[in-house]
């Protein structure tokens, strides 16, 4: 055997080598080595990168983006997950294949990280999307009449730029996951096919799973059989309201949590409704309804308190004359939800009259009853293997009827220690306690808002942490409203709870609010955001939430002085660093 040195002359195989050829011989093989690791790199590297991004206000569309990132590795393809406000149009624009997962939530609103990419998008220096495909899923409640509208609106506005659609969009109904696990089989597929990636294709493809926390083997259709150990009144004699603490007990369930995410109650509607509505049919409840008795059916599986828009519609149709039509007719959405406001199925069956459906026909506009979700109120470091809810139990009257919150009252008075209740843990990944111990944290939460700062101070508390905290709490009257009282002043005297401004609104001839003290403390409260605090909002989205937050850019401006857009944009700084959160309902 020979080998041709650098200088090309021909050397016997078993002459010895020179230094000269040693150190040739060395940088031979080494040439060798990185050229192989070079085509196993080139052979392992993805046909193309498949980026997720996701409009998420509970944590279901961010899961479903961690689901399509491993779908898209198991076919070979790359994939990365990020929340859409991190996305600038200039980066969007950038990307080949984007596959954009939001839920909405209020009134057709964007969810809280996809707020500042839709403004982005839709602005006239928006740029041209041409090279770019894409598809969007979307998830919300066809019970609200912009149903899926975030998801409606980013898929035109893509189309507009230019943009090609890789897949029609899909909305998503509250039971979202079979039709989002076929969508996802349907758009990767169609990527890997187009792009001649070499993985496993089909709804049944392998796929590492997603990364972050493992998904909890409770769930809707499987839930946590818990037993409720603790109902506490915490509201006094004479409030107007009746809040509750809750604890479950978590038993061997393996149930984890963390301090910010949602606990799921699945509730069973109230059998005095259930009996009243059986009566108004004619029906017994002994009838067979899919192999069960029409009574039980009507407890456990079908929405009874909350009128689909579908039912709504038909039962306009079928009696023109109605108080229903009447103002179906006249085509006000305002008007129609001040009509609908507190009224139940019952109540559209009797507007309508003889010309109510029967009951075989009423059925398939029944809805499936779905968990309510509350805001988890404990810390699983203080409360180990439990975990606790703060809720408002909704109860009131009109002239001809009384009228009770599904869940909230199967809570107050129906459930018990001898009844299991169904739970399971909805994670919200953007809503908990600053990863840096030593960050100030302000919590802006009036009424059963409170629930998941009570949760923050215990978890701050039980870690040591050393960053100041802040809380904006309020309600009517201190006197009977004041809840979890004993435990803020504990907290505070520890010195866990550095600041607490409490506005009760009805103790005084002029209402305070929340936002009210946020003003009145200005200067402090833009100092603490100086020095890094994070802003928590929990409570009520239509009202509460969208005066905290004009609050918040009142106090920023005033600090300032550089005017409204100047606060705008440090409010959307914040927002982009997850320093303003909000989990509002």
């Amino acid at each position: 055997m020979t080998f041709l040195p650098p200088t090309g002359t021909l050397i016997p195989a078993d002459a010895p080598f020179s230094a000269q050829q040693e150190s040739w011989l060395a940088g031979f093989l080494a040439g060798i080595a990185a050229a192989g690791r070079r085509d196993a790199a080139a052979a392992d590297t993805p046909a193309v990168t498949v980026d997720v991004l996701f409009g998420t206000q509970t944590g279901n569309a961010e899961f479903l983006a961690g689901e399509l990132v491993a779908g898209a590795r198991a076919r070979g393809l790359g994939g990365k997950a990020v929340a859409l406000d991190a996305v600038t149009p200039e980066r969007l624009a950038a990307m080949s294949h984007v596959l954009v997962v939001t839920s909405t939530y209020g009134e057709g609103e964007m969810p809280d990280n996809a707020a500042l990419f839709w403004e982005a998008l839709q602005a006239d220096t928006a740029p041209r999307l041409e090279a770019l495909r894409y598809a969007v899923l979307g998830l919300g409640d066809r019970g609200y009449d912009d149903f899926c509208q975030a998801a409606k609106v980013i898929d035109t506005r893509l189309e507009q730029l230019g943009a090609t659609r890789l897949h029609d969009r899909v909305d998503c109904d509250v039971d979202f996951e079979e039709p989002a696990a076929a969508w996802t089989a349907a758009v990767l597929d169609r990527v890997a096919a187009e792009t001649g990636a070499t993985g496993a294709t089909g709804a049944a493809a392998p796929a590492p799973a997603p990364a972050g926390p493992a998904r909890s083997a409770w769930n809707k259709r499987n839930p946590y059989p818990a037993r409720l150990a603790v109902n506490r009144l915490l509201s006094a004699p004479g409030s107007a309201k009746e809040i509750r603490h809750y604890e479950f007990d978590l038993g061997d369930s393996g149930i984890t949590y963390q301090a910010g995410d949602a606990l799921a109650v699945v509730p069973v509607n109230d059998d005095v409704l259930v009996g009243t509505l059986l009566e108004h049919l004619g029906a017994t409840g002994d009838e067979d309804a899919d192999g069960r008795p029409l009574a039980e059916v009507l407890r456990t599986e079908r929405e009874i308190r909350t009128p689909s828009r579908d039912l709504v519609a038909h039962l306009a149709e079928r009696a023109p004359t109605s108080d229903l039509a009447a103002v179906v007719a006249h085509g006000d959405r305002a008007d129609l939800d001040s009509w609908l406001w507190g009224r139940d199925v019952l109540d559209l069956l009797r507007d309508a009259g003889a010309a109510a459906p029967g009951l075989d026909e009423l059925l398939p506009f029944l809805r499936p009853l779905q968990p309510r979700q509350y805001s988890i109120s404990s810390s699983p470091l203080a409360h180990p293997g439990s975990v606790h809810l703060t809720v408002a139990s909704v109860r009131y009257a009109t002239p001809l009827r009384r009228y009770e919150g599904v869940a909230s009252t199967y809570l107050a008075g129906r459930a018990d220690e001898t009844t299991p209740v169904g739970v399971f843990v909805q994670p919200n990944a953007s809503f908990g306690v600053p990863a840096d111990d030593d960050a100030p944290m302000v919590m802006i939460g009036p009424g059963t808002g409170i629930a998941p700062f009570r949760g923050f101070l215990h978890e701050r508390a039980a870690r040591g942490a050393a960053g100041r905290n802040w809380l904006f709490f309020g309600d009517q009257h201190r006197a009977t409203d004041f809840v979890y009282e004993d435990e803020l002043t504990g907290l505070r005297e520890r010195g866990v709870l550095t600041e607490l401004d409490l506005a009760f609104s009805r103790d005084q001839a002029e209402k305070v609010y929340v936002q009210t003290r946020m003003r009145q403390r200005s200067r402090e409260l833009y100092a603490w955001l100086e020095d890094g605090a994070h802003v928590y909002v929990c409570g009520d989205a239509s009202r509460m939430a969208k005066d905290v937050e004009a609050a918040l850019l009142d106090v920023i401006a005033e600090q300032r002085g550089r005017g409204e857009d100047d606060a705008a944009a440090y409010l959307a700084d914040l927002r982009r660093a997850k320093r303003y959160v909000r989990d509002v309902y």
